[in-house]
């Protein structure tokens, strides 16, 4: 839907909301279905601190202009002063929870992020580690255990900076 709405194929103001509820459905029931695993908890409160500030600002995350220069992205404020973006706006003196919108830089990643993204980040690594932790019911020793948990964290990370 945000391609389309790139492209001129769905308005920002049908498409974007539209987009997140279908997210948060199918997000939602995935977190249910694996509700045994604990640190899916941390990606819980994470959605919803993002589920709350973009709700809170008309079904829009609102991007730091500051943050997005940092990260390297500052040619992106004409498209969202435009409106053009489905899903993000620029953080201004009227954004409710600013806070919690999208205002830290990654500028190696270039990217900005949210206080929700990180805890849905951290939630995923911990999810990572449970599984590792758990795989074939063997009890492993501490050494063994502390090797699978860095391993498959490693592959997490050079899985999200070759995404980047």
């Amino acid at each position: 839907m945000a391609y389309g709405t790139y492209r001129g194929l769905f308005p920002p103001g049908v498409a974007g909301p539209l987009a997140k509820v279908l997210v948060l459905l199918l997000v939602g029931y995935g977190l249910y279905q694996n509700r045994h695993l604990k640190s899916l908890y941390l990606v819980l409160l994470g959605l919803f601190l993002n589920t709350l500030v973009i709700f809170a600002n008309g079904g829009h995350m609102p991007v730091s202009l500051t943050a997005l220069q940092k990260a390297g992205l500052g040619g992106l404020e004409d498209f969202l002063r435009e409106k053009r973006d489905a899903v993000h706006t620029l953080l201004d003196e009227t954004t409710r929870l600013p806070f919690l919108g999208d205002v830290i830089p990654l500028p190696p990643l270039r990217k900005v992020i949210s206080p929700g993204d990180i805890l849905i980040l951290l939630g995923i690594m911990g999810v990572v580690v449970e599984g590792a932790l758990r795989v074939g019911g063997l009890r492993l020793s501490l050494r063994q255990a502390a090797l699978r948990v860095l391993g498959y964290l490693l592959l997490v990370l050079f899985l999200l900076a070759w995404r980047a």
